[in-house]
């Protein structure tokens, strides 16, 4: 009776340790779910861009319509002199510019207020060089720490604290086995 009942046992241990479903991920896998995740959440820095009417005077704000006037000729903003006057026997002259955004500035404009905008002045991408190192927690969890390297826009030289110590920053995402979708990132 004795060995009925631990065969018994044995095979519905046996039955449910084969049920049971390790799912597997790689370090190409962990790669994959992260660069689908980032399509869908970007990772980005921010930053303060003024436009709308602003004057220009000295030597420091001519270096800021330069940077302006790299925007207006990719087609991010446009410029329109309103109003220009030279100093007398001075070599600094005024200028007064209306700075619009254009629809092309669109896709890096967060929050826009009458005179101020929110704007994306870097971006993050997954390094292709770097590796993916991941720790399986348990077999429905990840941690997968990434690099994600780092790619200015066209606003970049407008933000505040441009010195930056690296081009890449690493990040640590938590991936959860989801059983009808496969691996995703845990929010």
């Amino acid at each position: 009776m004795k060995k009925k009942l631990f065969s018994a046992l044995l095979l519905v241990a046996i039955a449910f340790g084969a049920c049971k479903n390790v799912a597997t991920i790689n370090e190409e896998e962990a790669g994959t779910v992260i660069t689908t995740y980032l399509k869908g959440n970007p990772e980005y820095k921010t930053d303060r861009f003024h436009f709308g009417e602003m004057k220009f005077n000295s030597k420091k704000d001519m270096v800021e319509l330069a940077k302006y006037k790299t925007l207006a000729n990719e087609g991010f903003v446009t410029l329109t002199l309103k109003e220009a006057s030279k100093k007398f026997l001075s070599k600094d002259s005024s200028y007064v510019y209306q700075i619009t955004l254009t629809d092309k500035a669109s896709e890096l404009v967060l929050k826009q207020d009458e005179d101020k905008a929110t704007v994306k002045v870097v971006t993050y991408e997954l390094a292709s060089e770097k590796p993916v190192d991941f720790n399986r927690v348990n077999d429905n969890n990840a941690k997968v720490t990434v690099s994600l390297k780092k790619i200015n826009t066209v606003f970049a030289p407008f933000q505040k604290n441009s010195k930056d110590n690296s081009d890449f920053i690493t990040k640590t995402y938590r991936l959860k086995l989801d059983k009808e979708e496969g691996w995703k990132v845990n929010k």
